[in-house]
Parts: C-alpha cells; structure tokens; sequence
C-alpha cells in the first residue's frame, strides 16, 4: 500500500471512529452526513458508495468499524 492510500485510510479511519463514537442510534441519513461533513474537513475524498458502505457498518455493527475492511483496502 502506497504512503498515500496509508494516509487516507487513517484519515477515513479518523473520521469513522468519530462519527461512530457520538452516532450510536443515529439514523442512516444522519451518520451518513456525518461522515460526508467529517469527510470535507480533514480534505479526503471518499465516494458516494464507499461513504453508503461506511454509514451502513456503522448502523449495523453499533460499535467499532474497521473502514478498511469495510472498504476492501
């Protein structure tokens, strides 16, 4: 894995342990916003199906998420 793709993960994962820490029985819509806005503020692009695949394991895992296993990185 590239420096950059490290750099990223941990920026993502960053952003998802955050999200997930305060969003214990957020809805969807708002975890997903969530991660979007967290996603803007430390400047990492994420796409609109990897941010759906991120807020869907947090919804359903209700605890610790692994973004790069989510995202098959």
């Amino acid at each position: 894995m590239s420096e950059q793709s490290t750099d990223r993960l941990e920026a993502v994962q960053a952003v998802v342990d955050r999200v997930t820490s305060w969003q214990d029985g957020a809805t969807e819509g708002t975890v997903l916003d969530e991660l979007t806005k967290g996603f803007a503020e430390v400047g990492v692009e994420v796409g609109d199906d990897e941010a759906r695949a991120l807020a869907d394991a947090i919804e359903s895992k209700h605890g610790a998420v692994d973004a790069a296993d989510v995202l098959g990185g």
